[in-house]
């Protein structure tokens, strides 16, 4: 409601076991943990009262308040290394964006595509979110951005809408970022225009 609807919501499984284990939660489990979890969203909503019987999850007459800006609830973005089945699966059902870890190879987005035709939806619908990965020359030196940015013609060939780079790779001036930022717009202008 604060954002009226701007939030984004990444919801991942981590790869810590020593988290869950801090939690007292079954790291081989996670994923289904996850997964009921994002049923129960996708109800609650939708409206109220919310009852649901689930492996992990058990509850009657629940009712959640403000409702969520959006009347579907908040995006939800979803990423991780490769195309493996869940997250094709949560990707397909409640999706709004796909943020990867790394670059995904065409064969994974041709999977994924034909995935949300399957189900009547469309990649275009999700917001694919790239980036960039910096290359330290040394263990006490920024890395180049320009060498950085030159993979972004071709993400957003492959329909790369968005993009995440983390200033602190590239200068070590906090004071410095909003002249770093004009400096990526420009450059990423004269390599996409």
């Amino acid at each position: 409601m604060l954002s009226e609807g701007r939030l984004l919501v990444l919801p991942s499984v981590s790869w810590s076991r020593d988290e869950y284990r801090a939690l007292g939660v079954p790291f081989d489990k996670r994923g289904r943990i996850l997964d009921e979890q994002l049923e129960i969203w996708s109800l609650v909503w939708k409206g109220a009262p919310v009852s649901y019987e689930g492996r992990f999850f058990r509850f009657r007459d629940v009712y959640v308040e403000p409702r969520a800006y959006r009347p579907d609830g908040p995006r939800l973005f979803f990423g991780g290394e490769g195309m493996p089945d869940h997250l094709v699966r949560r990707l397909v059902r409640y999706g709004h964006g796909y943020n990867p870890l790394g670059r995904p190879s065409a064969g994974d987005l041709d999977r994924l595509s034909s995935a949300l035709r399957a189900a009547g939806r469309d990649l275009s619908e999700l917001e694919l979110v790239g980036g960039t990965r910096g290359v330290f020359p040394s263990g006490d030196s920024c890395a180049s951005l320009p060498q950085a940015l030159e993979s972004i013609p071709e993400q957003v060939a492959a329909g790369f809408t968005t993009f995440c780079i983390k200033p602190s790779q590239f200068i070590d001036d906090p004071d410095g970022v909003p002249q770093f930022c004009r400096e990526v717009i420009r450059r990423v202008d004269a390599l996409t225009s």
